[in-house]
């Protein structure tokens, strides 16, 4: 008779643990709030906007009328997250969130990318095209309110096979940027990061 007792106690536990760790998703208006918020103000209003269902399945939120393209924070991952690019670079930013989802490593997944490119899978921007992004702590997240402090900046403009000699910055990271990244490669980019904090308030 005990061990009827001792199984639907594991279970018990099992579905306790999985209930505290249960990710809870925004709703969409604020996420779509939160996602534009890297944008410069002009680009807000108009940019498409990817979120999560409540099941955290990725979703399009909001259809968009300029070029720009917003990825919502995703609650499961260890930092608050958005982003928003120019939509040129939706394939490569949409092939890497696929990558992984299944799990691949960083290194995996350029080794993926740079295959596709060379392949002719997709086509990397044919003009510099730009990401913003703000990153923060998780726990600097307000549950209630949605509002973030203290996140940090971290733009990127990506120019395709551009190099230390092309552009004349270096590859070695500055401080406040800007400095290149990966030269050479499809995904070759500028990096800046401004020494300044937003609060984010959707």
């Amino acid at each position: 008779m005990r061990t009827p007792l001792v199984i639907v106690a594991v279970v018990a536990t099992a579905l306790d643990a999985r209930a505290q760790t249960a990710v809870s998703y925004p709703p969409a208006e604020r996420q779509i709030a939160a996602a534009v918020s890297p944008l410069p103000e002009p680009l807000r209003k108009g940019a498409a906007v990817l979120g999560f269902a409540s099941d955290g399945k990725l979703t399009r939120l909001r259809r968009g009328t300029n070029d720009m393209v917003c990825v919502a924070d995703d609650p499961s991952g260890k930092t608050f997250h958005v982003a928003c690019y120019h939509k040129s670079l939706d394939p490569f930013m949409a092939r890497g969130r696929e990558l992984k989802r299944l799990g691949r490593s960083r290194e995996a997944i350029d080794t993926v990318r740079l295959a596709d490119v060379r392949r002719g899978r997709y086509a990397m921007p044919s003009k510099p095209a730009t990401l913003y992004q703000y990153f923060a702590p998780r726990d600097s997240v307000d549950a209630a309110t949605g509002a973030i402090s203290g996140a940090s900046y971290l733009y990127v403009v990506y120019i395709p096979w551009a190099t230390e000699k092309s552009t004349g910055l270096t590859a070695n990271p500055l401080d406040g940027g800007p400095w290149i990244m990966a030269p050479g490669k499809p995904w070759s980019h500028i990096m800046i990061a401004p020494q300044k904090k937003a609060r984010v308030t959707p």
